[in-house]
């Protein structure tokens, strides 16, 4: 299949499936005109990798899974390298999730300060 035939069938768009391809993630063949030719096994590989990137995987992070995707990755079972990726992203996003909530109190309680300082009267 052809890259927009892939992207519609997947859901992505022809410029996610040349980064994934750029990234080693997917190969194609090229055709007579030029062209990227995918084979049928190309789907599984590509909602594989969207799937592994809604949870939070990064592309690097999806290479550890490269001999699972091309089959049912949630059902297999998890490598212990796979396992590590993954409990690392999780200590990544969680440092970025405490950095950000910090980020908002430190906010809410300048425009708390500062909505106090209407309430009195100017001198």
């Amino acid at each position: 299949m052809r890259i927009g035939e892939l992207a519609r069938t997947t859901g992505t768009t022809a410029r996610a499936l040349r980064h994934y391809e750029q990234a080693g993630l997917i190969s194609s063949e090229r055709a007579f005109n030029g062209y990227r030719v995918y084979d049928d096994t190309a789907a599984v590989r590509v909602r594989n990798i969207r799937s592994l990137l809604a949870v939070g995987l990064t592309l690097d992070d999806v290479r550890v899974f490269l001999p699972c995707l091309d089959g049912d990755v949630a059902a297999a079972p998890p490598s212990d390298k796979g396992l590590r990726v993954a409990r690392e992203r999780l200590a990544v996003l969680n440092e970025r999730i405490a950095a950000q909530i910090r980020a908002r109190d430190r906010l809410e309680t300048a425009l708390r300060d500062r909505a106090g300082d209407r309430a009195r009267p100017a001198l």
